[in-house]
């Protein structure tokens, strides 16, 4: 159902005395009050072709025209001409190249255009698997490789070596200040205390361990290599925070409106500010091929913007007197800025493909769409 649906109720005599919203509760039982009050508002129920309010009281008899609108959860599942980089495929996974922008699976706000909706066009059969054989996330702003299974027994396979910790994943980040040496950040992510909408370090939280390598030093920016022990929800982008090194462009844990303008080149800072994402790209994948038993590893490109980014970094010369210093204090950030999208990495909530034979370590698991 893609379009609005009229249908025509009248109201029985049993409703009598109800008020309006009260009564279609009761004759739309699989509708929400909320959802029913909300299209009362926006004139989707009328009576006699007049609009009507939720407080209006029936007695029995009346005839009320609804136009039902579709649900958006009955629209995640439709395949969508969504082009998709495709790295390798075969039989049994599939490994996506990720653009930034790309929603990975449907959810509030992102129930439609996402890749998932891609996928299905591409291979309609993932629709018989659950998340269409997701098994992993990247966040909508971050680009690069992820991998997809195409059988219930690849996908099995992939959420073992998952939870096993196997999965060889490696990013590529670019994060502000003058990161020194190589290192590990061991620290538990959790929930913010204080903003919902916000991971972070929390004691109470799930063991997260990032490796991290510097590559590359700039006059106020780092360019480096990161490694997951772990996969939790905004992992990297939380450690690099934690490490007082957060992430160029990211909106939610880096820098808000405070930069160090006087240790860049006007060049430099017209591409910082040009860049609109947080600069993360998980380069390189390994694992264990679910079929074969083989071990196989994919490595890509940089994306580029991040090319474009650092190259204008390596043309800058170091104006800095000082290595510019991130304070946790001064990011300006507001909880209200900003909605999470959803766009965690699945180990933190896997739906298991056969929960008789496996266990989901997760505490909280989300509730998981699934084909109307």
């Amino acid at each position: 159902m893609t379009s609005a649906t009229p249908i025509t109720l009248t109201v029985p005599l049993e409703c009598g005395g109800l008020r309006l919203d009260q009564a279609l509760q009761r004759m739309l039982p699989e509708h929400s009050r909320s959802r029913l009050q909300a299209w009362i508002k926006d004139g989707q129920i009328t009576m006699a072709q007049q609009p009507v309010t939720s407080k209006l009281k029936v007695w029995g008899g009346e005839k009320l025209e609804i136009m039902l609108q579709p649900v958006p959860q009955q629209q995640a599942f439709v395949a969508e001409d969504i082009p998709l980089d495709i790295v390798y495929e075969d039989d049994h996974i599939l490994v996506i190249n990720k653009p930034a922008g790309l929603v990975v699976h449907p959810a509030a706000g992102n129930w439609q255009g996402t890749l998932l909706n891609g996928l299905l066009h591409h291979a309609p059969a993932l629709g018989q698997l659950p998340r269409a054989g997701i098994v992993h996330r990247l966040d909508k702003d971050t680009s690069g490789l992820l991998v997809v299974a195409k059988t219930l027994a690849a996908q099995t396979s992939l959420v073992r070596q998952l939870q096993a910790r196997t999965v060889k994943r490696e990013y590529r980040a670019i994060v502000w200040g003058q990161v020194w040496r190589n290192g590990k950040v061991d620290q538990p992510i959790g929930r913010h205390p204080h903003a919902r909408t916000k991971m972070a370090v929390n004691r109470q939280g799930k063991p997260a361990v990032t490796q991290y390598e510097v590559l590359e030093r700039f006059a106020v920016h780092t360019y480096m290599r990161c490694l997951l022990q772990t996969g939790r929800t905004h992992q990297i982008r939380v450690h690099m925070q934690h490490l007082q090194a957060p992430l160029v462009g990211d909106g939610v844990y880096g820098i808000r409106g405070i930069l160090p303008l006087r240790a860049m080149t006007p060049e430099l800072r017209t591409a910082v500010s040009g860049f609109e994402r947080q600069a993360l790209h998980a380069i390189r994948l390994g694992l264990i091929h679910p079929h074969t038993g083989e071990a196989m590893e994919w490595q890509i490109d940089l994306a580029q913007d991040m090319k474009d980014l650092l190259e204008a970094m390596r043309q800058a010369p170091e104006v800095a007197e000082e290595a510019y210093v991130y304070d946790p204090e001064l990011d300006g950030w507001d909880e209200d800025d900003e909605e999470l999208d959803d766009e965690d990495d699945l180990e933190d909530d896997l739906e298991l493909v056969d929960d008789a034979e496996l266990e989901d370590d997760d505490d909280e698991p989300s509730t998981p769409v699934h084909p109307a």
